[in-house]
């Protein structure tokens, strides 16, 4: 006779604890794999309809010509990928993606830009961007590097929703990943967003050659800030040619999927986002994901400057699986 395991009701009350220690989430990690996703749909079930996913599209509204020498993109003006920089798109392009994007079921629209930090002369028009996108009933995202207090002020009000800043991975291999800025100015950035009273938008990269604590110390990090993110983006790297992580060792799917477990347990409020790689992942993976607690995925074919799989691909994912968008 099969006996009914007891030991992980005392993992639950730690999706609540006050802080969060190294030491608790590596042994959450470390659980046996069917241990730690019954653990999270368990969690992912108190909080979210498990069979509901939001959909989330991403604008590249400026291309290329980055400062920045981050070793996985493309945008990089460091790395040779042969891609054009480009100026900030028109704010009536912007708009008119937009419109399309929420014909296509997405709720959230998140605009990024190439960029160290915004200009002076760039505000005004991703003032109106912003005004002109939540206008047409969407959740507003933007990702446009480092701000200063006074960015994320006009940025909250002109009704900026969300705004993405990944930390990308643990403080110890920030400075083998990224040498232009350091790992405190990503979460100072944070802060501004939060004391502007914008929701943040903050996760990482897997497979850049990073160890398995950085990835768990990475959601140490993001679960002990004053206020989680309420949106978190795994993101699994996509190989850029030029760039200095063109190499790198791809992470392991299960890997890959402890994380998402992990992030939905320690962050159990937040939309954990299935972000880039998509392309790479089989549907079975797919679905691990979201049974360990994966609630969002950007749509469209284009992520920035890199491939995501097509609406029809994911239709169909969603109807094998008997998922809705939310």
């Amino acid at each position: 006779m099969l006996e009914v395991r007891d030991e992980l009701a005392v993992t639950a009350p730690l999706a609540d604890a006050a802080e969060w220690t190294s030491e608790a989430a590596w042994s959450l990690y470390r659980l046996p794999f069917n241990d730690l996703l019954f653990e999270a749909q368990t969690i992912h079930r108190r909080h979210f309809d498990p069979n509901r996913v939001q959909l989330s599209k991403l604008l590249n509204i400026k291309t290329g010509g980055c400062p920045e020498d981050c070793g996985y993109c493309s945008q990089s003006s460091h790395h040779s990928t042969g891609l054009a920089a480009s100026k900030l798109m028109e704010v009536e392009k912007v708009v008119a993606e937009a419109r399309k994007a929420k014909a296509g079921g997405a709720t959230r629209y998140c605009m990024g830009a190439a960029w160290r930090n915004p200009k002076p002369r760039d505000m005004d028009a991703i003032v109106e961007m912003v005004g002109a996108v939540k206008a047409l009933g969407l959740e507003t995202c933007m990702t446009l590097g480092m701000l200063d207090r006074d960015q994320s002020d006009r940025l909250s009000a002109a009704g900026l929703d969300y705004y993405n800043h990944n930390i990308d991975t643990s403080a110890r291999y920030y400075p083998q990943v990224i040498s232009t800025r350091n790992f405190a100015d990503r979460l100072d950035t944070l802060e501004n967003v939060r004391q502007s009273g914008m929701k943040v938008c903050c996760g990482g990269i897997l497979g850049m050659g990073e160890e398995e604590a950085d990835r768990v110390e990475m959601l140490v990090t993001l679960a002990n800030l004053a206020e989680p993110p309420e949106s978190v983006p795994i993101n699994m790297l996509i190989p850029i040619a030029g760039t200095p992580l063109a190499k790198a060792e791809p992470i392991a799917p299960i890997e890959f999927v402890r994380i998402v477990a992990l992030a939905r347990i320690m962050m159990p409020k937040s939309y954990v986002r299935l972000s880039a790689g998509r392309s790479a992942m089989t549907d079975e993976m797919q679905a691990l994901c979201f049974f360990a607690g994966a609630n969002s995925i950007f749509v469209g074919d284009t992520l920035l400057t890199a491939g995501n799989p097509e609406d029809e691909a994911d239709r169909k994912l969603f109807r094998r699986l008997g998922l809705q968008a939310l």
